[in-house]
């Protein structure tokens, strides 16, 4: 006989959350669900990034939290990089006007990444009230975005979350051919220069697949951020130089 589902756990403002281990299963109504309530305080956020958890709802849903089993997760040393994005990459770094800054513009870059639905999915999760709270995790040097620029302009760009050597990658935007994707592959470049292992990408979609991310067991995933969180965090500027271990890598 199937094990019953947990009923859904509801926060109050700063009790602590369940363990992961009881999120909702799959072939329930919404897999990895784990609960429902709190708030987006930047402490909150910061304890729910270190145990595995994120904040995924709707304008008119409550804060919902969430640790899926399994999770997709980008490791650095796996990035794909196809012939046509190394040639990309390769013309964007000698380009005059191009180039890659980080935390220039994060308002605008999360704003843009609002205004993009998920893979599959219709409308926005990045409700006004998440904007607020990555933008406030930003001020406190928890939120990062990568920006891409050509000619004095923002083509597209991502944000993330960073704690010690543990990356979470959040959203992207394009405005551009291949903009995002040059966004990333500039994030993995930050982080093999300063030895993170790995990207949390949350969800399975086909376009992460195809740059080399990959699905990891929960509790392995708890596993690596437990041990990622024991290491320094990067710095926080991209080099050019950091495109040339990536250009490196065989085809």
């Amino acid at each position: 006989m199937a094990r019953a589902q947990p009923p859904l756990a509801w926060l109050a403002p700063g009790e602590p959350f369940p363990d992961v281990r009881t999120a909702w299963r799959t072939g329930s109504p919404a897999p990895g669900l784990l609960a429902a309530g709190g708030t987006l305080d930047t402490p909150t956020l910061l304890n729910a990034y270190a145990q595995g958890i994120f904040p995924w709802f709707s304008d008119d849903q409550p804060v919902l939290w969430w640790s899926p089993d399994p999770r997709m997760v980008l490791h650095t040393a796996e990035f794909r990089l196809h012939r046509s994005l190394r040639k990309t990459l390769a013309r964007f770094r000698d380009t005059p006007g191009c180039e890659v800054r980080i935390d220039h513009d994060f308002a605008t870059v999360i704003q843009a990444c609002a205004s993009m639905p998920r893979e599959g999915q219709p409308g926005t999760w990045i409700v006004p009230a998440m904007v607020d709270a990555y933008t406030a995790l930003h001020r406190a040097g928890h939120a990062h975005s990568v920006e891409c620029w050509v000619n004095g302009a923002l083509v597209g760009g991502l944000y993330c979350v960073n704690l010690g050597g543990a990356l979470f990658g959040e959203s992207m935007f394009s405005r551009a051919s291949d903009a995002s994707k040059i966004a990333l592959a500039a994030l993995v470049a930050v982080a093999r220069a300063y030895g993170v292992v790995a990207i949390d990408c949350q969800q399975n979609t086909r376009h992460l697949a195809s740059l080399g991310a990959r699905e990891m067991a929960r509790a392995d995933f708890v596993q690596l951020v437990e041990t990622a969180l024991q290491r320094p965090a990067p710095q926080w500027q991209f080099e050019p130089i950091y495109w040339n271990q990536l250009l490196r890598d065989p085809a």
